[in-house]
């Protein structure tokens, strides 16, 4: 019988979803709502609603590796500069979380790390503070002054609406991007997945990605490496198109991974199942033949390692 990559990659995609680790997630989102309400308990009017972002607003998430992340939009008038916010929220949080938490600056968030519960499962929250660029202009603009966490004070201007409506609707992107998440995950690249995101996305506007679902893998990878480490390439943050996401990687990273994609094209044209290599299943939840019941089952398991992040978007 014939190796199809199609099916195991739709198999790859299957094993990480969400949905394998509820209960689990389920504590993830408890946690979010109980910091969230910590925070509009100690803000009031200085904010205004806090809403979800990352990976999980974006239908990108994946089981082995994710965590949720809360923007929390504060007033011009309520700090003096973007640095004071972002260090106040740190010590609100430091302060309320400190005896079951490990409490860090990131980037541009603060990580909650909650310690491992009795189930042995680690939850981690990431609080992204913004502060809108003039009064009373958030409401019509969505924008954003988002700390960078450097000893100058640095600070970059988003709209994370907008970063999230970008990928809105674009099913046939998103499953790409998952797959493109998990072979980083699985490889331990270190870029972010808000990269892979925008370059899987600009893929599907400049080539024609049809076919099955290793048709439209393999014309997004050709697409990379052959784009990539083009000195007029560029990576358009929607939320703000004066970012250019493509200059997070170094040209050195751009070549990396532009051999990594080409490794990957002629390792499969060479012998189709080498596709194993790059894109694993989670065994956690891989269906399996009960031949005694001839019935499918999930592997039972409802742990997913969490490993500190301090991704953005």
């Amino acid at each position: 019988m014939s190796f199809n990559k199609a099916d195991y990659l739709g198999s790859v995609l299957e094993t990480h979803k969400m949905k394998h680790i509820d209960s689990l997630f389920d504590k993830f989102k408890e946690k979010r709502k109980e910091i969230k309400e910590e925070l509009e308990g100690k803000y009031e009017e200085k904010i205004y609603a806090s809403f979800n972002s990352g990976s999980y607003a974006k239908h990108t998430a994946i089981n082995s590796k994710f965590d949720l992340d809360l923007v929390v939009p504060f007033k011009r008038n309520s700090f003096s500069t973007i640095e004071e916010m972002f260090n106040d929220v740190y010590d609100f949080l430091y302060e309320e979380y400190k005896n079951e938490a490990y409490v860090r600056k990131q980037k541009v968030s603060i990580g909650v790390e909650f310690y491992r519960d009795t189930d042995g499962d680690i939850i981690q929250i990431d609080v992204v503070p913004g502060r809108e660029l003039s009064k009373d202009a958030y409401p019509e603009d969505y924008y954003l002054n988002i700390n960078i966490n450097t000893y100058d004070g640095t600070y970059t201007q988003t709209n994370i609406n907008a970063q999230i409506e970008n990928i809105k609707g674009k099913q046939d992107a998103r499953q790409i991007i998952r797959l493109l998440k998990i072979w980083k995950y699985q490889k331990s690249k270190d870029f972010k997945s808000f990269f892979m995101e925008l370059i899987v996305i600009k893929a599907f506007e400049n080539k024609i990605v049809s076919g099955n679902l290793w048709e439209k893998l393999k014309t997004v990878l050709e697409y990379i490496k052959d784009e990539i480490t083009k000195e007029n390439f560029t990576l358009k943050d929607p939320g703000n198109s004066s970012n250019d996401i493509a200059k997070t990687l170094d040209s050195y990273q751009k070549n990396s991974l532009k051999n990594d994609f080409q490794n990957i094209l002629d390792s499969v044209e060479l012998n189709e199942e080498n596709l194993k290599n790059y894109f694993k299943e989670n065994e956690k939840f891989k269906e399996t033949e009960d031949k005694s019941k001839n019935s499918y089952r999930v592997n039972n398991s409802s742990s997913a390692i969490i490993p500190p992040s301090n991704q953005f978007g």
